[in-house]
């Protein structure tokens, strides 16, 4: 099984990118949200870390974001909760797709929990800036302070960019990103191959 890592900043069209390679794509995003709906466990144990800003009966963005303004370790007392559950359902999605070709890995702190090896393809998705700050500002509890806060704990996007087996330029026109996403999908699948 062939894994690929997408890596970028936030806002860079990860996700998208993510799915268009047509693999079964494991979306940390997703699975957190999933968490935070049900997770019953979960639930209990941030809510006994931050009492005073859970008050709902499952978990809200928006009472998790209101912590994190509040003090940025809040992020790092969420992250020591939530990332071991969506590293167990990371691995049980590789157990899964064990039989597939390829699987997409969407998963913004992909580098930072080192959740991948020398085995990985990297592929980061480059999108100007401006166009970037554009789409984050649409987003449902968009939080300047906040998305600098994810920001800070991530490592820089240069990094990101040159540890990457590729770079996707992502101009937000699905012709082009297709194109280009179906010309690294056939080096990937021909470097396998002759390997």
């Amino acid at each position: 099984m062939i894994k690929i890592g997408i890596l970028g900043d936030i806002g860079s069209g990860k996700s998208f990118v993510a799915k268009k390679f047509g693999y079964p794509v494991f979306n940390a995003d997703k699975e957190v949200s999933d968490i935070y709906r049900n997770d019953k466990s979960c639930y209990k144990k941030i809510k006994k870390k931050l009492p005073k800003f859970i008050k709902s009966k499952t978990l809200k963005k928006n009472e998790l974001g209101n912590a994190i303004k509040d003090n940025k370790k809040n992020l790092r007392k969420i992250s020591d909760i939530v990332h071991p559950i969506v590293r167990k359902r990371m691995h049980y999605f590789f157990k899964k797709n064990l039989k597939k070709k390829m699987v997409v890995l969407d998963i913004p702190l992909l580098v930072e929990n080192k959740l991948y090896d020398k085995n990985f393809y990297l592929i980061f998705v480059q999108s100007n800036k401006d166009e970037i700050n554009k789409r984050i500002k649409k987003r449902p509890f968009y939080n300047k302070k906040i998305i600098n806060s994810l920001r800070k704990s991530q490592r820089s996007l240069a990094y990101k960019k040159k540890i990457s087996n590729y770079v996707i330029k992502n101009d937000f026109k699905l012709l082009s990103l297709k194109k280009n996403i179906k010309i690294i999908k056939r080096k990937i699948l021909d470097e396998r191959n002759s390997s």
